[in-house]
Protein backbone atom coordinates (compact mmCIF):
# COMPACT_ATOMS: atom_id res chain seq x y z
CA UNK A 1 0.00 0.00 0.00
CA UNK A 2 2.73 2.59 1.02
CA UNK A 3 4.41 1.78 -2.60
CA UNK A 4 0.89 2.43 -4.56
CA UNK A 5 0.40 5.81 -2.39
CA UNK A 6 3.95 6.66 -3.51
CA UNK A 7 3.43 6.14 -6.91
CA UNK A 8 -0.17 8.65 -7.17
CA UNK A 9 1.85 11.25 -5.30
CA UNK A 10 4.46 11.06 -8.15
CA UNK A 11 1.16 11.49 -10.84
CA UNK A 12 0.17 14.25 -8.62
CA UNK A 13 3.66 16.50 -8.63
CA UNK A 14 4.32 15.55 -12.42
CA UNK A 15 0.66 17.02 -13.39
CA UNK A 16 2.04 20.48 -12.81
CA UNK A 17 5.06 20.38 -14.74
CA UNK A 18 3.28 19.05 -17.77
CA UNK A 19 0.37 21.47 -17.71
CA UNK A 20 3.53 23.99 -17.90
CA UNK A 21 5.47 22.68 -20.62
CA UNK A 22 1.92 22.49 -22.45
CA UNK A 23 1.57 26.15 -21.50
CA UNK A 24 4.58 26.91 -22.88
CA UNK A 25 4.41 25.30 -26.10
CA UNK A 26 1.34 26.92 -26.71
CA UNK A 27 2.90 29.97 -26.14
CA UNK A 28 5.92 29.49 -28.01
CA UNK A 29 2.95 28.52 -31.21
CA UNK A 30 1.02 31.60 -30.45
CA UNK A 31 4.65 34.14 -30.83
CA UNK A 32 5.58 32.70 -34.19
CA UNK A 33 1.94 32.96 -35.17
CA UNK A 34 2.00 36.55 -34.25
CA UNK A 35 5.62 36.99 -36.02
CA UNK A 36 4.72 35.24 -39.25
CA UNK A 37 1.29 37.69 -39.42
CA UNK A 38 3.50 40.79 -38.90
CA UNK A 39 6.23 38.97 -41.55
CA UNK A 40 3.15 38.79 -44.15
CA UNK A 41 1.53 41.89 -43.67
CA UNK A 42 5.23 43.78 -44.21
CA UNK A 43 5.60 41.49 -47.02
CA UNK A 44 1.78 42.31 -48.31
CA UNK A 45 3.14 45.93 -48.34
CA UNK A 46 6.10 45.57 -50.31
CA UNK A 47 4.21 44.01 -53.18
CA UNK A 48 1.38 46.81 -53.08
CA UNK A 49 3.99 49.32 -53.36
CA UNK A 50 5.73 47.54 -55.93
CA UNK A 51 2.20 47.06 -58.12
CA UNK A 52 1.10 50.73 -57.74
CA UNK A 53 4.65 52.11 -58.76
CA UNK A 54 5.03 49.76 -61.45
CA UNK A 55 1.18 50.78 -62.84
CA UNK A 56 1.94 54.71 -62.28
CA UNK A 57 4.99 53.84 -64.68
CA UNK A 58 2.43 51.75 -67.41
CA UNK A 59 -0.15 54.68 -67.30
CA UNK A 60 2.24 57.21 -67.76
CA UNK A 61 3.96 54.89 -70.92
CA UNK A 62 0.44 54.74 -72.18
CA UNK A 63 0.43 58.64 -72.19
CA UNK A 64 3.21 59.17 -74.12
CA UNK A 65 2.56 57.16 -76.92
CA UNK A 66 -0.94 58.61 -77.14
CA UNK A 67 -0.15 61.88 -76.89
CA UNK A 68 3.20 61.60 -79.17
CA UNK A 69 0.64 59.81 -82.32
CA UNK A 70 -1.03 63.01 -82.17
CA UNK A 71 2.01 65.03 -83.10
CA UNK A 72 3.16 62.21 -85.08
CA UNK A 73 3.56 64.65 -88.32
CA UNK A 74 5.90 67.32 -86.79
CA UNK A 75 8.80 65.80 -85.32
CA UNK A 76 10.08 68.62 -84.32
CA UNK A 77 7.75 68.03 -81.20
CA UNK A 78 8.55 64.78 -80.58
CA UNK A 79 11.48 65.72 -78.24
CA UNK A 80 9.48 65.99 -74.65
CA UNK A 81 7.89 62.58 -75.76
CA UNK A 82 10.85 60.65 -76.63
CA UNK A 83 12.62 61.93 -73.59
CA UNK A 84 9.75 60.41 -71.59
CA UNK A 85 8.73 63.78 -69.99
CA UNK A 86 4.92 64.43 -71.77
CA UNK A 87 2.11 62.84 -69.23
CA UNK A 88 -0.22 63.53 -66.78
CA UNK A 89 0.96 62.60 -63.39
CA UNK A 90 -2.10 62.88 -61.79
CA UNK A 91 -3.29 59.89 -64.01
CA UNK A 92 -0.77 57.92 -63.25
CA UNK A 93 -0.85 58.02 -59.47
CA UNK A 94 -4.66 57.34 -60.13
CA UNK A 95 -3.52 53.97 -61.50
CA UNK A 96 -1.42 53.20 -58.46
CA UNK A 97 -4.36 53.55 -56.33
CA UNK A 98 -6.21 51.54 -57.80
CA UNK A 99 -3.68 48.74 -57.78
CA UNK A 100 -2.53 49.14 -54.14
CA UNK A 101 -6.46 48.40 -53.45
CA UNK A 102 -6.15 45.69 -55.57
CA UNK A 103 -3.26 44.67 -52.76
CA UNK A 104 -5.26 45.44 -49.67
CA UNK A 105 -3.19 48.98 -49.30
CA UNK A 106 -4.16 52.41 -49.84
CA UNK A 107 -1.58 55.14 -51.61
CA UNK A 108 -0.82 57.23 -48.24
CA UNK A 109 -1.26 61.44 -48.55
CA UNK A 110 1.12 62.80 -50.71
CA UNK A 111 2.60 59.03 -51.39
CA UNK A 112 2.60 59.44 -55.38
CA UNK A 113 5.00 61.14 -57.21
CA UNK A 114 7.20 62.11 -59.96
CA UNK A 115 11.13 60.76 -59.26
CA UNK A 116 13.75 63.69 -59.12
CA UNK A 117 17.10 64.09 -59.93
CA UNK A 118 16.40 64.00 -63.97
CA UNK A 119 15.17 60.19 -64.26
CA UNK A 120 11.48 59.92 -65.21
CA UNK A 121 9.19 57.66 -63.32
CA UNK A 122 7.51 57.64 -60.24
CA UNK A 123 8.00 57.03 -56.34
CA UNK A 124 5.10 55.23 -54.28
CA UNK A 125 4.58 54.75 -50.63
CA UNK A 126 1.69 52.60 -49.53
CA UNK A 127 0.14 51.39 -45.97
CA UNK A 128 -1.90 48.09 -45.81
CA UNK A 129 -5.71 48.43 -44.91
CA UNK A 130 -5.04 45.86 -42.96
CA UNK A 131 -3.48 46.55 -39.29
CA UNK A 132 -0.15 44.11 -38.61
CA UNK A 133 -2.39 41.44 -36.10
CA UNK A 134 -5.06 41.74 -38.51
CA UNK A 135 -8.14 42.15 -35.33
CA UNK A 136 -6.59 39.03 -33.49
CA UNK A 137 -3.74 39.99 -31.63
CA UNK A 138 -5.08 42.87 -29.10
CA UNK A 139 -3.45 46.18 -29.40
CA UNK A 140 -2.60 46.00 -33.11
CA UNK A 141 -5.54 47.19 -34.29
CA UNK A 142 -3.97 50.71 -35.49
CA UNK A 143 -0.71 49.18 -36.57
CA UNK A 144 -0.54 49.30 -40.39
CA UNK A 145 2.60 48.04 -42.42
CA UNK A 146 3.85 50.64 -45.12
CA UNK A 147 6.60 50.63 -47.90
CA UNK A 148 7.62 52.17 -51.17
CA UNK A 149 9.02 51.46 -54.58
CA UNK A 150 10.35 53.32 -57.21
CA UNK A 151 9.65 52.66 -60.87
CA UNK A 152 11.91 54.21 -63.58
CA UNK A 153 10.51 55.22 -67.25
CA UNK A 154 13.40 54.34 -69.63
CA UNK A 155 13.31 55.78 -73.19
CA UNK A 156 14.49 53.21 -76.13
CA UNK A 157 13.94 55.42 -78.96
CA UNK A 158 16.11 57.99 -80.45
CA UNK A 159 15.48 60.23 -83.71
CA UNK A 160 18.12 62.24 -85.85
CA UNK A 161 16.88 63.98 -88.44
CA UNK A 162 17.79 63.10 -91.76
CA UNK A 163 20.37 65.60 -94.04
CA UNK A 164 18.87 67.40 -96.95
CA UNK A 165 19.98 66.42 -99.95
CA UNK A 166 20.73 68.95 -102.67
CA UNK A 167 18.90 68.22 -105.20
CA UNK A 168 20.74 67.25 -108.83
CA UNK A 169 21.52 69.11 -111.70
CA UNK A 170 19.20 68.66 -114.14
CA UNK A 171 20.15 67.95 -117.98
CA UNK A 172 16.80 68.81 -119.43
CA UNK A 173 14.94 71.85 -120.70
CA UNK A 174 13.77 74.47 -118.81
CA UNK A 175 10.10 74.02 -118.04
CA UNK A 176 7.52 76.54 -119.93
CA UNK A 177 7.47 79.19 -117.43
CA UNK A 178 3.66 79.08 -118.46
CA UNK A 179 3.36 76.04 -116.22
CA UNK A 180 4.73 75.87 -113.25
CA UNK A 181 6.33 72.15 -111.94
CA UNK A 182 4.36 70.49 -108.74
CA UNK A 183 5.89 70.49 -106.06
CA UNK A 184 5.63 67.07 -103.54
CA UNK A 185 3.96 67.82 -100.56
CA UNK A 186 6.23 67.72 -97.55
CA UNK A 187 3.23 66.48 -95.69
CA UNK A 188 3.45 63.21 -97.14
CA UNK A 189 6.37 62.42 -97.82
CA UNK A 190 7.83 59.71 -94.92
CA UNK A 191 9.33 60.46 -91.93
CA UNK A 192 12.96 59.33 -91.15
CA UNK A 193 14.94 58.72 -88.76
CA UNK A 194 13.43 57.55 -85.86
CA UNK A 195 15.24 53.98 -84.04
CA UNK A 196 13.43 52.15 -81.15
CA UNK A 197 15.42 49.58 -79.82
CA UNK A 198 18.09 49.86 -82.89
CA UNK A 199 15.29 49.00 -84.61
CA UNK A 200 14.42 51.75 -87.57
CA UNK A 201 11.16 53.09 -88.38
CA UNK A 202 9.64 54.89 -91.01
CA UNK A 203 6.49 57.34 -90.04
CA UNK A 204 4.30 57.76 -92.86
CA UNK A 205 2.33 60.77 -91.98
CA UNK A 206 -1.02 59.31 -94.09
CA UNK A 207 -1.24 56.33 -91.96
CA UNK A 208 0.68 57.08 -89.12
CA UNK A 209 2.08 54.11 -86.49
CA UNK A 210 4.47 54.11 -83.74
CA UNK A 211 5.85 50.65 -81.88
CA UNK A 212 3.74 49.25 -79.07
CA UNK A 213 4.06 51.20 -75.90
CA UNK A 214 6.81 48.86 -74.12
CA UNK A 215 8.93 48.82 -77.75
CA UNK A 216 9.43 52.73 -76.77
CA UNK A 217 9.73 52.76 -73.22
CA UNK A 218 11.05 50.25 -70.65
CA UNK A 219 9.09 50.41 -67.23
CA UNK A 220 11.28 48.75 -64.30
CA UNK A 221 11.37 49.09 -60.63
CA UNK A 222 14.21 50.83 -59.16
CA UNK A 223 16.44 50.99 -55.92
CA UNK A 224 16.92 54.28 -54.00
CA UNK A 225 20.27 54.23 -55.61
CA UNK A 226 19.30 54.18 -59.03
Amino acid sequence: MAVACGRGGDRGQAFPVYVAVIAGLLFLAFVYFVVGQAASTRNGAQTAADAAALAAAQDAREQLRTGWLGVIADPQQWDDFLQGRDYDSLSACRSAAVFAARNDAEVVDDGCGQLDSGREGFSVRVRTTRSVGRSIIPGTEAQHATASANALIEPKCTFTEPEESEPEESQSPDPDPTSPAEEPDEQDEPILGLTCDGEPWIIDPRDPKLPSAADLFTVRLAGDDE
